[in-house]
């Protein structure tokens, strides 16, 4: 069945239709602004007008929604990614109590999404505290990995180690100037997150030059240094040493997933028993917290076999377990197998999204950060939870927005924060590695021209 959807005098329908596409898939309705369309139509089912309140529109689509599909999507009106963050601005603006009673009456959260919500900003602000003015994140982004996942959407090249080397010579340089661009304007770092792509797909000894020269940029007086290990079969006893030399405080070794036959189907490399292998190899080389992440919703696993996973991750005792709702992006080979893809595992994802919660909490996990994306399966979120109070500052800092991030390499997007204004200015470099060591002066004069630094 297709729905006629008319919204008089929106001035932009797009923000309209995120919340509509969390009921409907896009062959499922049609819309408009212009009631003069509509009237060529036989008929309207949802009849909407914009007076400005944005949010009000959004309520009666959302009630309307709710009404013809049976669907309740659990976030309400909330499309957007940093959820916490509104928390935040909202506490901040009318208190604690009137900001809980927002999130159900004006935005529509279930009991449940908002007292999570409310439960990690209160974590995020008692262990962080907020950002100094002066305080940056610093990212530097290594844009390669040895074999694309299906679902993958990121800056991620498959290239031999001529390329590698070839892009390194123009990050270090872009670092250099950074260093000198935040030293002039006063900022100092407060953390350093090294992602990707998968950074361990350097050599032991690039690893330590580029770990070398952040550390005489950005200094070693750090909250933390995160080195994303993400694929456990780029993981040695050699590169976890160097990270171990330079006070690397925090890596990720993401499974994903426990079932070699799930690892082939996305694209991985790697085996349970490369994970497990990593894994006891970190903790010999006493890297202070380990991150893991599973991903709830991939293709062809049952409950069952994300909970198996689960438990063999919750056994190992990492100090994080992310736990990722399978997200369909528009750069993804998954997209191109199934568009429909996380519409039509939504039952199952938000099944396992409980089933986590709960074995997280009985193994002693409390959530510390969360974010949605597009395109999620189930419309749910990502969770980050922590045990033993290895919260990530980074983590906590990029999805607030109230800190400068400056971000360094291919695909890196930097953020400079005003709070007087409480805006973010975007300075993005490009995303293709081949084109970033071209145009490297380019992207060190856009960070000098573009971002109105602080005086």
């Amino acid at each position: 069945m297709s729905y006629n959807i008319l919204i008089e005098q929106a001035y932009d329908l797009h923000q309209y239709e995120e919340l509509i596409l969390e009921f409907l898939r896009p062959e499922e309705y049609q819309i408009t602004d212009d009631p003069a369309v509509a009237a060529d139509w036989d008929h309207v089912d949802i009849p909407v007008k914009d007076f400005g309140d944005h949010n009000q529109v959004k309520r009666m689509l959302y009630m309307f929604l709710a009404e013809i599909t049976g669907k309740k999507p659990p976030w309400g009106i909330l499309t957007g990614v940093r959820p916490v963050k509104l928390a935040g601005e909202m506490t901040d603006a009318y208190g604690e109590e009137r900001a809980a009673g927002m999130l159900r009456s004006a935005y529509l959260l279930d009991d449940k999404k908002a007292d999570l919500v409310q439960q990690i900003l209160k974590r995020q602000r008692h262990t962080f505290g907020r950002p100094g003015k002066e305080s940056a994140g610093i990212y530097i982004g290594i844009p390669f990995c040895p074999s694309r996942c299906l679902y993958c959407s990121f800056a991620s090249n498959q290239v031999g180690a001529e390329e590698i080397a070839r892009y390194l010579p123009a990050l270090f340089k872009e670092m250099r100037a950074s260093a000198e661009l935040l030293s002039a304007r006063g900022y100092h770092a407060e953390s350093l997150y090294i992602g990707g792509g998968t950074p361990t797909s350097l050599t032991a000894e690039q690893l330590d030059e580029l770990l070398t020269l952040a550390e005489d940029c950005f200094g070693t007086e750090l909250w933390e240094e995160t080195v994303e290990a993400g694929r456990p079969d780029t993981i040695d006893s050699e590169k976890l040493e160097v990270m171990a030399a330079h006070r690397v405080s925090r890596i990720s070794i993401n499974p994903q997933t426990m079932h070699d036959a799930t690892l082939q189907r996305i694209g991985r490399n790697h085996t349970v028993a490369d994970t497990l292998r990593a894994f006891e190899a970190a903790r010999k080389a006493q890297i202070r917290d380990i991150n893991m992440d599973l991903i709830a919703g991939l293709p062809g696993e049952t409950e069952k076999d994300f909970e198996e996973s689960l438990r063999q991750v919750i056994e190992l005792e990492p100090e994080n377990i992310t736990i990722h709702c399978l997200a369909v992006k528009r750069a993804s080979r998954l997209r191109l197998v199934d568009e429909n893809y996380h519409y039509e595992h939504a039952g199952i994802t938000a099944a396992m999204l409980s089933a986590a919660q709960a074995a997280m909490a009985t193994a002693g996990y409390e959530p510390y950060y969360l974010y949605r994306q597009k395109h999620m399966a189930g419309s749910l979120e990502n969770i980050g939870y922590t045990k033993g109070g290895c919260d990530s500052c980074y983590n906590v800092r990029i999805m607030d927005e109230h800190q400068t991030i400056c971000a360094m390499g291919a695909g890196g997007m930097s953020k400079v924060y005003y709070p007087e204004e409480n805006r973010l200015e975007r300075v993005p470099n490009v995303t293709n590695y081949e084109q970033y060591i071209d145009r490297i002066d380019e992207m060190i004069q856009r960070k000098k021209d573009n971002w109105n630094w602080r005086k």
